[in-house]
């Protein structure tokens, strides 16, 4: 479990061993465009991305890390597929850890020679298995992929960097399917004590990748397994960083940052609502220092009860709405000023 794992150092940052769960994403930018791969990592960064990996495909992409390091404040993964000399070459380039599937890196030599550069860097590498890559051995004995052949692929490939000699090892056991992710989960936190980063590959777009992600990581993370998290988003890698965010907040494994709650709108609502909600959860992304919850209410039926129960509110009438702070009714606001009055209160707020 999370509390009992080796403890990993990734550049200035420590995962396991009941270390705070960190957060990941992924550029989708090509490596070797290095000015747009550290403006996508810069704004991951205000997101409250902790950890960022890109890919090291060719050996320009692998060199680009060097400079990319100098511009960025969070650690950089290398992620490699098949050609051990870019997992080389992006060590000595400045990655903070690697991530490979031994099995496809080539022959035993051949992961000797990336072990050795990791050792010598004190660069971890990260373990990858993903569902859709299990070989055709262990799909043939468990009679199709499932979690105990995914959990045998990863732990076989953990023994060929430890017969090496090396343990500096992060784990990642993935596939689309929930549930078996889930349980491939569960059977792996018994029989390693490697941190394990977790995530639902190719979970989808927006709306159901966030669905899948987030019941697939609320299951794993709620029983104690976890030590890093992806949400895989197809689109923007900022809403990655967002969802692994609220499904952290709503586990209680992070703390800090603005819960905006709001009713689901219904015939009594009289104000714009949904435009109103939104642009509150616009405007708190950029108050994350404050700890307080605000209630984005429509109507006067329950609106009022609603948000007395939050730090900061508005309950929304014919054309307007009241302003409530720590449970009691300040002022009446008309529609069109009730953004603007919310920003005023969030710039003074004092707890």
């Amino acid at each position: 479990m999370r509390d009992n794992t080796k403890v990993i150092q990734i550049g200035d940052k420590k995962i396991g061993g009941g270390n705070p769960i960190m957060i990941q994403s992924m550029t989708n930018t090509r490596t070797e465009d290095v000015e747009a791969t550290i403006e996508q990592i810069l704004k991951l960064e205000k997101a409250g991305c902790d950890i960022i990996r890109s890919t090291a495909n060719n050996e320009e992409a692998a060199k680009a890390f060097a400079e990319i390091k100098k511009y960025i404040h969070i650690p950089i993964v290398a992620d490699i597929h098949f050609d051990y000399r870019l997992a080389i070459m992006a060590i000595e380039h400045g990655a903070d850890k690697i991530r490979i599937n031994p099995g496809n890196i080539g022959g035993a030599d051949k992961i000797k020679a990336v072990v050795e550069a990791a050792k010598a860097y004190h660069v971890p590498i990260r373990v990858g298995v993903n569902s859709g890559s299990l070989e055709k051995e262990l799909v043939a004995r468990y009679h199709g992929v499932t979690a105990e052949g995914i959990v045998e692929s990863a732990l076989d490939k953990v023994r060929i960097l430890e017969d090496f000699g090396f343990d500096d090892i992060v784990i990642s056991i993935k596939s689309s399917d929930v549930l078996m992710c889930v349980k491939a989960h569960e059977l792996i936190a018994e029989k390693t004590v490697y941190p394990l980063h977790v995530g639902i590959t190719e979970a989808g777009t927006l709306t159901r990748g966030n669905i899948k992600s987030a019941i697939g990581l609320g299951l794993i993370l709620h029983q104690g397994i976890g030590d890093t998290i992806r949400v895989s988003l197809t689109g923007d890698p900022v809403n990655e960083i967002i969802s692994a965010k609220l499904i952290l907040k709503t586990l209680g494994l992070r703390t800090g940052g603005i819960e905006v709650v709001s009713c689901p709108t219904c015939g009594r609502t009289s104000i714009d609502l949904i435009g109103l909600a939104n642009q509150v959860e616009n405007l708190a992304a950029d108050y994350e220092h404050l700890n307080i919850k605000i209630a984005v209410m429509g109507c006067v039926v329950n609106g009022p009860g609603e948000a007395r129960e939050a730090d900061l509110g508005v309950a929304g009438g014919n054309g307007e709405g009241l302003l409530i702070k720590k449970g009691e009714i300040v002022k009446k606001v008309s529609e069109e000023n009730l953004l603007s009055v919310l920003e005023e209160e969030l710039k003074n707020w004092k707890d």
